[in-house]
């Protein structure tokens, strides 16, 4: 019976892998900044949720350090940036059937995804705007890149965790709208990088939480 458990266990963590590694496109690892690639499957749960911590504060940071320049054009053109900051807010009802810090990493995994699309047709119009510098393309390149590995690592802690990815329909649900701003390219691209840079600190802020809960689970608040 023991041997028939282990061997369960082992094909279901084998699968969630695979399933892991097959909806994303970069090869997974955890490195922080400075260090070279860590696979995820060898970190352990601590420094995984450190390394997915990370990706979201660098995207946030670089997401604030970019606004100015598309305020300054805007101011220069004469519009009201109260007026364009408009962002959808996901609400998924089903997700407080699970238990707490579940109920966060798959609500951070819905986040995480449903800026895959918006990103990169930011990407693609800052292309074609001649008012962004390179660096900006560049940088938001960077930036998809780290969204991507944030996706893989609240994955694997979601299973580490032993739990499953969101059901297929909550998260069509929760993704059927694109986190789209306003309609004009300029406006878009500015409404696009700050509701990124809020959900960003919002992922950043509950992932610290999650943090804290390993040492001091009383105490965490938002």
């Amino acid at each position: 019976m023991c041997v028939c458990v282990c061997v369960c266990v082992s094909v279901i963590q084998a699968c969630l892998l695979c399933l892991l590694r097959g909806s994303v496109a970069l090869p997974l690892n955890c490195a922080d900044e400075s260090s070279s690639p860590v696979p995820c499957t060898s970190i352990s749960q601590d420094k995984l949720l450190d390394r997915v911590t990370q990706h979201a504060e660098f995207i946030y940071r670089i997401t604030e350090e970019r606004a100015p320049i598309f305020e300054h054009i805007l101011l220069l053109i004469g519009v009201h940036l109260a007026t364009l900051f408009q962002c959808k807010v996901i609400e998924v009802a089903w997700m407080y059937s699970f238990p707490s810090d579940m109920r966060l990493l798959h609500y951070m995994l819905i986040l995480a995804q449903s800026w895959v699309e918006p990103l990169t047709y930011l990407q693609s119009s800052l292309k074609n705007n001649d008012h962004a510098p390179d660096t900006l393309v560049s940088q938001l390149k960077w930036v998809s890149d780290k969204l991507t590995r944030l996706e893989q690592g609240v994955v694997l802690l979601i299973s580490m965790e032993g739990g499953a990815a969101p059901p297929p329909a909550a998260l069509q649900q929760a993704l059927s709208e694109p986190q789209l701003g306003v309609p004009d390219s300029i406006f878009h691209e500015y409404n696009s990088l700050m509701c990124l840079k809020k959900d960003a600190h919002k992922m950043e802020t509950l992932l610290k939480l999650l943090k804290c809960r390993q040492t001091d689970r009383l105490s965490c608040t938002l």
